[in-house]
């Protein structure tokens, strides 16, 4: 099994206890389960790993690791690094560089992000914020930073524009922390996305696709969703994701992994 994790396994960085028990059911059942997601391995805190999963992919598909053993790590060429901070900069957006064990962010980033978080999460309880924050590191020179993918939190320019200056090689997608508003984004390689990571995956662990199960709510999940033996989308996801899944799931805030498991005979 491959879990989205924001609006899937934990709604706003909270996984419901219940969805903590279904994993360790499920894999004390004899099931591999592994975590799918758009965020980088810095940026999953210790709670929502504290289920136990056999691997972990992350970066949207772009860092894929299987009990410890690193398979994939894809970050942006240098040059083309370079160049998408540069354009990021000339356009003041508010933004993150993504790498499996660290988040680059330009000085003042970490206030702007702050005020933005606040605005779109008035529940000041909500630790989303906190899991970028602790791990951020922010730099007056991000030109020569190390990362496999770009979350915009705040650009007057549209997204896809900041796309088309970076130039062919790069393609982006809504933000998949949802909430966060039209102003967001995440920018990635073109040819990566969670569907390649979970083959990697399953084909390390020996599995053919028709084994698998998929479950994601955001279009960076509609990939995995499409190739997975079972395809399932949470209730309310885009339509686009919707018309690939076999089936539809509840999501985390009535701990709709419980009822997806038993309905599949998985724990």
């Amino acid at each position: 099994m491959f879990l989205d994790i924001d609006g899937t396994y934990a709604q706003r960085g909270i996984v419901p206890e219940a969805h903590v028990a279904a994993v360790r059911a499920a894999r004390s059942a004899g099931n591999a389960v592994l975590l799918c997601t758009g965020r980088p391995r810095s940026m999953v805190p210790e709670r929502i790993m504290s289920a136990g999963f056999d691997g972990f992919v992350g970066g949207a598909g772009a860092y894929v690791e299987v009990g410890g053993t690193v398979l994939a790590d894809r970050r942006f060429p240098a040059d083309l690094a370079a160049r998408a901070v540069e354009v990021l900069d000339a356009h003041d957006v508010a933004y993150l560089l993504e790498a499996p064990d660290v988040l680059h962010g330009a000085v003042g980033v970490d206030e702007r992000l702050a005020v933005h978080f606040a605005a779109r999460f008035p529940d000041a309880t909500s630790p989303v914020p906190h899991d970028i924050l602790d791990r951020l590191v922010l730099s007056a020179d991000l030109t020569t930073a190390s990362f496999g993918k770009i979350t915009c939190f705040d650009s007057s320019t549209p997204i896809p524009a900041l796309v088309e200056e970076m130039g062919p090689q790069v393609a982006a997608l809504p933000a998949s922390i949802p909430g966060l508003g039209e102003r967001a984004g995440e920018i990635y390689l073109v040819g990566v996305h969670k569907g390649i990571g979970m083959r990697l995956a399953a084909e390390h662990l020996g599995l053919p696709m028709a084994q698998v199960v998929a479950v994601g709510d955001g279009l960076n999940d509609l990939e995995m969703v499409a190739e997975a033996g079972v395809g399932v989308a949470i209730e309310g996801a885009d339509p686009r994701l919707l018309a690939v899944a076999d089936r539809v799931a509840p999501g985390p805030e009535r701990a709709g992994l419980v009822t997806l498991f038993d309905e599949l005979g998985l724990v």
